[in-house]
């Protein structure tokens, strides 16, 4: 029985470790994003042409206005793409939101305050509280960017060891955090105002009057923290902490090690300065004709309220501001000079984002010019309605959908390019609200990201587990990660479904249902 059990073993391993290769070999043969969306575009002008010269038409179903598909291959066309290419590129949604928060983000990881924040929440938390501490940071950490992936794994797995747990526990349960629950969060980030910078335009090619903001999922995701850790926990001590014995390695040379009294004061500066911006801002949402409310309806989570309209500019000064006075305190900052340098730095580090955003822009306008877009919504929705796809299951299979595709394409901003302008519409028309589809898009799109090898961090967390274990491989990996992959899946596709059910709202104005006028 037992010879058995080792063949069936040994079966399912090659097999598994055959998965692993094709879905590598594949994911590494597809070009770079910027190469797909430059593609993308050469098929969307193709399909303009196709479309135009065999009459493919729709009836809107809000103005009942028919809509033609519109060939962008003839003289007229070719002028808009070129007399526009720049227009397209400074109007693009996504590209001034972020370069805005960069500016913030950007002052806040260079002087070095988010990698203190990082190791002085974890290093200080009691030992029965460490796992769901570096699993909720991991979560919080994806407001800062790389620095979670790169700074929190392995300042885990040394607190890990220095407590008597396996170092490789805890480096899998940060990573779990901070890759897994990228979607999750307790306020507004840079994860937010990309999804939403794509959703908005999108549900516009159908209603025009729709508004959204960065804060459409806030309500969600931040119940979705508070689940995705306590999950987090059951499967790192029930599932994963089993599978590691006692760990035998050397001691290691490097362990934790405690801010200085310099960093300690500046961390306390900084949180101060926090807490004084986020008293202002309640201050200015107070009172009758408030500064944040919207002055014709008197709430502050009205789409024109002025909190809802200034959600960029406040994320950029939670981040900008500590950052400054931290530096300035530790020495990272001595003069003016020295802020405008790290705001410079971030700006070149966004480098590949701008030529992504360049890209993306025009592959955009065309999908609007040439009404492919609405076609293909409108087509789609016609199509689910009559084959019976509604509801749950609707959802439930686009955050499927979503979490394969993710696998083998790991930029979440690149794929919801691709996606939004075809899902968003399509589901409006079904009745969802572009909120729903776009966190249905986020859950998927970080379930899968702790079993991807394409993951730009998968690499770089090799690095650090092999610190550990010299034999440890991708498939090492792939096997702990597989159980916060589907756990996470589960519980956030269960809590997604409930919202349906009771209908909550998922953030300030942004509901699960929504009605064209």
């Amino acid at each position: 029985m037992k010879v058995e059990q080792v063949k069936k073993k040994k079966i399912f391993e090659k097999i598994f470790e055959k998965s692993l290769s094709f879905i590598e070999t594949a994911g590494n043969r597809l070009p770079d994003p910027i190469t797909l969306f430059v593609i993308f575009c050469g098929v969307i002008l193709l399909t303009s042409y196709i479309g135009a010269k065999i009459g493919v038409s729709v009836v809107h179903p809000s103005t009942k206005e028919s809509i033609q598909i519109v060939n962008l291959i003839t003289k007229d066309g070719l002028r808009q793409i070129v007399g526009r290419i720049v227009g397209n590129f400074q109007s693009f949604p996504p590209l001034g939101l972020v370069l805005v928060v960069m500016i913030g983000a950007g002052v806040a990881e260079k002087s070095g305050l988010i990698k203190a924040v990082l190791e002085n929440s974890v290093t200080k938390v009691p030992k029965n509280f460490m796992t769901a501490m570096i699993i909720l940071v991991g979560i919080l950490a994806n407001a800062v960017g790389d620095a979670g992936f790169i700074v929190l794994p392995p300042l885990a797995a040394i607190i890990f060891l220095g407590t008597g747990r396996h170092p490789l526990v805890g480096l899998f349960a940060a990573y779990a955090g901070v890759s897994g629950g990228f979607a999750a969060n307790l306020m507004i980030n840079m994860a937010d105002v990309l999804a939403a910078s794509f959703t908005i335009p999108a549900a516009q090619m159908i209603d025009p009057t729709y508004q959204g903001t960065p804060a459409m999922n806030l309500y969600f995701i931040a119940v979705s923290t508070i689940f995705l850790v306590g999950v987090g926990v059951w499967v790192t001590e029930k599932i994963v902490e089993p599978r590691f014995p006692k760990y035998e390695g050397k001691d290691l040379e490097e362990h934790t090690k405690s801010l200085s009294e310099i960093e300690k004061k500046g961390l306390k500066y900084a949180g101060w300065s926090v807490l004084i911006l986020i008293l202002m801002i309640i201050g200015l949402c107070i009172g009758k004709d408030a500064f944040m409310q919207d002055p014709k309806s008197g709430s502050i989570l009205a789409y024109e309220s002025t909190l809802m309209q200034g959600i960029i500019p406040i994320v950029t000064l939670v981040f900008l501001i500590p950052g400054l006075i931290y530096g300035k305190i530790i020495g990272t900052i001595k003069t003016d000079k020295d802020a405008t340098a790290m705001m410079g730095s971030a700006m070149s580090d966004m480098g590949p984002y701008i030529v992504l955003a360049f890209v993306a822009s025009q592959f955009l306008a065309y999908f609007k010019w040439s009404n492919v877009g609405i076609v293909l919504s409108i087509k789609g929705a016609e199509f689910l309605k009559n084959a019976g796809m509604t509801g749950y299951g609707l959802i439930i299979g686009f955050v499927f959908i979503s979490c394969l595709i993710n696998i083998f394409v790991g930029s979440a901003s690149a794929k919801w390019a691709i996606m939004a302008p075809v899902f968003v519409p399509m589901f409006l028309l079904l009745g969802y609200d572009p909120a729903l589809t776009q966190m249905a898009y986020r859950i998927g799109d970080s379930i899968t990201n702790t079993i991807s090898p394409l993951f730009p961090y998968f690499p770089i967390l090799l690095a650090f587990i092999n610190k550990y274990d010299k034999n440890a491989g991708m498939g090492t990996v792939i096997a702990n990660m597989i159980p916060y992959s589907i756990a996470f899946g589960v519980l956030w596709t269960i809590l997604l479904i409930v919202f349906m059910i009771i209908n909550i709202p998922l953030g300030p104005n942004s509901g699960i249902y929504y009605l064209l006028q």
